[in-house]
């Protein structure tokens, strides 16, 4: 079998100390075959009788991995195993000198995949095309682990866009030193000729998207998501040009949902007016499992406002604090702690679009801030950052209607009421 350096690499490199091994790359790559070629070794000499592979749907784990193109485990375990089901579900049992292995392969794509797997325990757990599991089934799937006698968790996926929520279920495996990250490339595919790189590199280069993802393996925007010109390079930067304007406070209130405020500067620069997002609170009780009543979350918020003036000591005194009109409780809760807070335009005063939605008109403008170079996030590291922002940011998109699908939008909305006051206030539009 002709391997390239990188897919040798991955198949024989020693896990003494990992837990978690996540390749990431382009597509055609080689890293599923050699993930497969990898994992037979494991399954060969794991102490452990059941393992996992997971992919969106239990089809997509048997043909990418079960099956490969010929070159997955159906193929490798020819002479030492067959396809079984049993009450647990279907998998590919061996009969391996180090005792009986069941490997199965499920879908854990969707929000109820979880409960295929709930009161199993696993060796190792493959994931196939991670950035496309639910949350709930990676977390749980983690827990089905921790009474192996080997863990180890084989992660697999194309780039995803940055900070992609799945990526957070990886910290704890990082923070612990028991990551390892491994690169991909087309170059690491053998397969490929260098007529044949050379007919995919140029045609990548039509789009900076497809040339970041599909060329050099870069988590970027994808397309599709509604502010897609959003370029986290372009769009940060770690000092304020100009002359400050004002400072103002916008805000969206949840409980289930998440609960945002931004902390906004304007500035004047040859000519031309600049919205900076300083810094960002943020708390989502569906993600945290942490729901929090509407006075906490004013607490906090006003403890998030104190902090932004003790980091920016010459900056002036907010001109407004907009909290969504529709979010009464949070607007309540904050004036008892002492902020007095404004009606943000969330566009309810807006012409209905042509989808029968009136936030196009803050959607747009917004998508022309950034078109125009004229927004930026403020870079600075503290529990106020801008993660969240910039998750969402990659995720929130449109259904197949074409109608933006509310959810992956919290920071984003209080964003667009930010927006909105600029752009009427500042840039001349009404």
């Amino acid at each position: 079998m002709l391997l390239s350096p990188k897919q040798e690499e991955n198949i024989y490199a020693l896990l003494e100390g990992i837990e978690v091994e996540l390749n990431e790359g382009t597509i055609r790559s080689g890293k599923t075959m050699s993930d497969a070629q990898k994992m037979a070794l494991i399954y060969a000499a794991s102490p452990d009788m059941n393992h996992l592979i997971a992919a969106y749907n239990q089809e997509q784990a048997y043909r990418m991995f079960m099956d490969c193109e010929g070159l997955g485990l159906v193929n490798i375990f020819k002479n030492n195993g067959e396809l079984r089901s049993d009450r647990h579900g279907d998998h590919l049992w061996l009969n391996l000198p180090t005792g009986e292995k069941k490997i199965y392969y499920k879908g854990g794509g969707k929000a109820n995949s979880v409960g295929a797997i709930t009161g199993m325990s696993f060796g190792t757990v493959t994931f196939l095309e991670f950035n496309l599991l639910h949350k709930s089934f990676i977390e749980e799937a983690f827990r089905r682990t921790l009474a192996s006698k080997f863990r180890f968790h084989l992660v697999e996926q194309n780039p995803p866009a940055p900070n992609h929520p799945n990526l957070e279920t990886l910290e704890p495996f990082i923070k612990t030193d028991k990551f390892r990250f491994r690169h991909w490339r087309p170059h690491d595919n053998p397969t490929l000729t260098k007529s044949r790189l050379k007919d995919w590199e140029e045609q990548c280069k039509i789009s900076d998207y497809f040339y970041k993802r599909d060329w050099l393996g870069l988590r970027s925007m994808p397309v599709g998501v509604i502010y897609s010109m959003f370029d986290e390079q372009k769009h940060t930067t770690n000092a304020l040009k100009g002359n400050v304007i004002e400072t103002f406070f916008s805000a969206d209130g949840g409980q289930g949902d998440a609960t945002t405020c931004s902390f906004n500067v304007v500035t004047f620069f040859e000519g031309e007016y600049f919205l900076y997002r300083m810094a960002n609170y943020y708390h989502s009780g569906s993600d945290t499992k942490d729901v929090k009543a509407m006075s906490i979350y004013a607490k906090e918020i006003k403890q998030f406002v104190e902090w932004c003036y003790r980091k920016w000591t010459y900056l002036p005194h907010w001109n407004y604090f907009f909290v969504d009109p529709a979010c009464k409780s949070l607007r309540e809760e904050l004036h008892l702690v002492g902020i007095d807070t404004d009606k943000a335009d969330n566009n309810s005063r807006d012409k209905i679009s042509s989808n029968g939605l009136k936030i196009e008109v803050g959607i747009e403008r917004a998508k022309n801030a950034l078109a125009k170079g004229v927004f930026f996030l403020y870079e600075q590291e503290s529990e106020y950052d801008h993660y969240n922002f910039i998750k969402e940011i990659g995720m929130y998109a449109r259904n197949d209607n074409g109608i933006p699908i509310d959810k992956q939008n919290h920071a984003l909305d209080d964003f667009r009421y930010s927006i909105n006051y600029f752009t009427k206030t500042y840039l001349g539009v009404i």
